[in-house]
């Protein structure tokens, strides 16, 4: 079993920066492939990115150059970096959690770009 905690959300201008942190508890967190996905209002979920316990990285294309995601094992941490924020990244951002059958995510954090 997996418990996902999302912080780091809010209110942004566009051009900004904001820092997603999604704290683990369990075991094993090391084997999971650790992903974020956002949902906007009206709009399916959606992948943002995902890292694997082995550091490599994939985006959506609309994240690539903008958005950075990262891990500690250590920590049970996986974070997401966000810079030139736009309006249209406004969505409730989520923390995944997937290793074959097993899925779980957190409860969502909120980010609001917007001047």
């Amino acid at each position: 079993q997996v418990q996902l905690v999302e912080s780091g959300g809010g209110l942004v201008q566009p051009g900004g920066s904001l820092r997603l942190a999604c704290v683990a508890s369990g075991d094993f967190f090391s084997i999971y492939s650790m992903r974020w996905y956002r949902q906007a209002p009206g709009k399916e979920r959606e992948l943002v990115a995902r890292i694997l316990g082995s550091g490599a990285t994939k985006y959506a294309d609309f994240a690539k150059g903008r958005f950075v995601i990262s891990r500690d094992n250590a920590k049970k941490t996986v974070d997401l970096q966000m810079d030139s924020l736009k309006p249209e990244d406004t969505a409730v951002y989520y923390c995944n959690a997937n290793r074959m059958e097993n899925d779980y995510w957190g409860q969502g954090t909120q980010v609001t770009v917007s001047s």
